[in-house]
């Protein structure tokens, strides 16, 4: 089986430092790292009684981990919008699963920066943020704000197909 049905000539994967992430329809500014998009489902051990010992396991309950995302330091407010749409330091009218969860998307872009995949992560919401990294005068790096999203499922989406590449 080829590694790429359009692109039969090509041998080597995607190189995982070019992707976006839109939430709203909007791309996130200065995005520079996301952790994997990771499902693990528990193992549920069972033993009969009349069984000379052995264990049998079957799958329990299935998770999502939590995503973060790492962003230089901007005058674009997404981050910290919606960290306060989950729990606003003003009061709890703004606790609304209507205005906190989100579906966020992933792109995988190829070296032309064309959409090659897209990753749906659904019913996110943000579990913590930092709002701006540790500061060190002595330091060579950019400012960095992080965000962490908990998902409910993530899915490919299936319209955006491999694209001819030249």
């Amino acid at each position: 089986m080829p590694m790429f049905n359009v692109n039969a000539h090509r041998i080597d994967p995607y190189k995982n430092f070019r992707f976006r992430i839109y939430w709203e329809g909007e791309p996130v500014a200065a995005l520079s790292k996301m952790s994997a998009i990771k499902k693990a489902t528990e193992a549920v051990e069972w033993r009969a009684a009349g069984d000379a010992g052995i264990v049998r396991k079957l799958p329990g309950r299935t998770k999502f981990e939590p995503i973060t995302f790492e962003a230089g330091l901007t005058h674009d407010r997404k981050f910290i919008n919606w960290a306060n749409q989950v729990n606003n330091p003003i009061g709890e009218a703004a606790n609304s699963p209507l205005n906190y969860r989100k579906t966020v998307r992933v792109e995988v872009l190829n070296m032309q920066g064309v959409p090659v995949m897209a990753f749906n992560l659904i019913r996110a919401w943000v579990s913590e943020f930092q709002l701006l990294s540790e500061m060190d005068a002595n330091a060579n790096a950019v400012a960095i704000q992080t965000l962490k999203i908990e998902i409910e499922n993530a899915f490919p989406d299936e319209a955006v197909a491999e694209p001819a590449e030249a």
